[in-house]
Order: structure tokens, then C-alpha cells, then sequence
């Protein structure tokens, strides 16, 4: 038996829907592994799963913080290893559902932490930040470690920092140090699989994902964030929609606008989830054509993990 069984790839691939059947089929529960499905009251952004969904199987790690709370990958590492032991326990895999690369390593082959903070290269690279931009440190970064720069956002300071404090405390750039943790790391007897839909397919249902939660309210599950105290934190988090929708809003930018900033920022974001699980030579992409079902998906899934 496997001890996990992951479906994995970019967002508005259908991970949702497939995870909940496979758990269903497999008598299991959810892990989920998408760092944005943490919080609560941000449902129709970050797409988590229907409150029908959430009765179907049991799900772990769906709204279990609010926004100004954090959750480390070492932190739902370890929390998430705990669940996976229990249900292997069991006779059970346990399914891990999400797009959030770092998180699925983690859970998979444990983490590297690399070395100890320190407080005043963080600062000094912060304040670099805040005078000169984050483009600026980003684009050392793509210097020093592209590997790693294509797997996250521009906008993601605090992962930038962090790389470029690993490398100015080691002299070895953050993946390099990674890949070397891996091989020397016992990883959980896992099975990767990843919706591969033609590119174009995807943008596609990138676009229609962002226009249904438009239509679901996500302009006043935005404002109810805010009326709430949260704004910041939503500007902290530096989350895909939420930082567009929130500038409309604020007044500060148009409605259509800033719908179609939502939808190219989410294809950039679908593109470095499709680097990130591309560069994993254990994920098994599962081509599909456009019209086949969930169900069918599960069945081949299914058959693959040979259970």
C-alpha cells in the first residue's frame, strides 16, 4: 500500500473534483496541500471545496486558520505526516490534493530548513526591498538561482529574502542545497498524478475558473474580509485575485481591469505550478481529452496505483 497518493498540478485542472472521487473509491481522507485553502473566509477565491465536497470525504487543512495566521511548510509538514501515519494505520493511503509545490515536497520528502535566520541580512534584504523594490531582489535572485526563482512568485518576498540569505550564509544556492537534503533523505512511499490538459485548454479554464468566482461573490467575500479587519493581511499574503479584486474594491483600480489582471496573473501562476511539478520526474501527467469525466480520470488513476 501506498502511503500517499497525490494529485498534484496547476490550478483549474480538476484536482478538486478527482481528489474527492478517488477518496470516496479508496474509503480515505483529504490532505490537503494548497497553502491559500488554509484560511477561512476566503472560499471563492482560493476555489476550496463546495460544502457538498467537504461532506463527501473528510478533509484536513480547508479553512483551519484566518488570514492573519501563517502555516509553514515545516509546520504542515509535520502536522500533515501525523495524519498520513494514522490513516496508513489504518490500511488507508491518505489522498494529498493541492498545487502548492513546496507543500507537497514537503509532506513527500521532508524539508530542508537549510541554516539558522539571520536577523540582519533578513532586515538589511527587506529594507533593500522597501527602497529599491522586489523586482530588484527577484531579479538577483534569477542571477544566483533561477531553479528556484521560476518556482515562485515575483511577488513572494518572503521566500526571495530567504534564498538570498541561504545563499549569502552557504554560498550555495537554495535548490542546490535542497536537491542535496533530498538525496540524502528517506521520502513517503507516495504516488504523483497531474491532469495534463494542452495549454491552451488550461489558460481556458483559468479564465472561466476567474469569471465563476466573480459570479460566486468574490467582491463581497473581499469586502467582508476587509469590513472584518483582514485587508492587510490579504495584501500580506500577496494572494492571486485578492490583491487584484481588493484594489477595485478600494477604488483604486476598474472593475473589468482588474478581472483581467486576475485572470493573466493566475495563468502566470498556473505556468510556474506547471515548471515547478514539471521538474518532478515522479509525477505522472495523465494527457486527457477535454470532454472526459472526473469519474474516468479516477478509473485510470486507479488503475495506475494498482490497489
Amino acid at each position: 500500500m501506498k502511503s500517499i497518493i497525490a494529485v498534484v498540478g496547476p490550478t483549474a485542472s480538476g484536482k478538486t473534483s478527482l481528489g474527492v472521487a478517488l477518496a470516496e473509491a479508496l474509503d480515505t481522507e483529504i490532505v490537503s496541500a494548497d497553502s491559500m485553502q488554509f484560511y477561512r473566509g476566503m472560499e471563492i477565491g482560493t476555489g476550496a471545496p463546495s460544502p457538498e465536497e467537504l461532506d463527501r470525504v473528510k478533509h484536513h487543512f480547508i479553512g483551519h486558520l484566518t488570514p492573519d495566521q501563517e502555516m509553514s511548510a515545516a509546520e504542515f509538514q509535520q502536522d500533515a505526516r501525523k495524519i498520513v501515519t494514522e490513516l496508513n494505520a489504518q490500511g488507508k493511503p491518505a489522498v494529498v490534493v493541492g498545487g502548492s509545490g513546496l507543500y507537497v515536497q514537503a509532506l513527500i520528502d521532508g524539508l530542508f530548513e537549510g541554516p539558522g535566520k539571520d536577523q540582519a541580512v533578513r532586515d538589511r534584504l527587506i529594507e533593500e526591498a522597501e527602497s529599491g523594490g522586489i523586482d530588484a531582489l527577484y531579479g538577483r535572485l534569477q542571477k544566483i538561482d533561477p531553479d528556484y526563482a521560476s518556482r515562485i512568485s515575483a511577488n513572494d518576498l518572503r521566500r526571495i529574502v530567504r534564498a538570498l540569505e541561504v545563499y549569502e550564509l552557504t554560498g550555495s544556492p537554495f535548490s542546490e542545497l535542497h536537491r542535496e537534503h533530498q538525496a540524502d533523505t528517506s521520502s513517503l512511499d507516495a504516488c504523483q498524478f497531474a491532469i495534463d490538459f494542452p495549454r491552451e485548454e488550461l489558460y481556458a479554464r483559468v479564465n472561466r475558473r476567474v469569471d465563476v468566482m466573480v459570479e460566486n461573490g468574490l467582491v463581497d467575500e473581499i469586502k467582508q474580509l476587509v469590513e472584518q479587519g483582514y485587508g492587510k493581511d490579504i495584501q500580506r499574503l500577496k494572494s492571486l485575485g485578492y490583491r487584484e479584486m481588493l484594489a477595485f474594491v478600494e477604488g483604486d483600480r476598474p472593475f473589468d481591469e482588474a478581472v483581467e489582471l486576475m485572470k493573466m496573473y493566475t495563468r502566470r501562476y498556473a505556468k510556474r505550478q506547471l515548471t515547478w511539478f514539471k521538474g518532478d520526474t515522479r509525477v505522472e501527467w495523465m494527457p486527457v481529452n477535454i470532454d472526459e469525466t472526473e469519474a474516468f480520470r479516477m478509473k485510470h488513476l486507479i488503475e495506475q496505483v494498482n490497489l
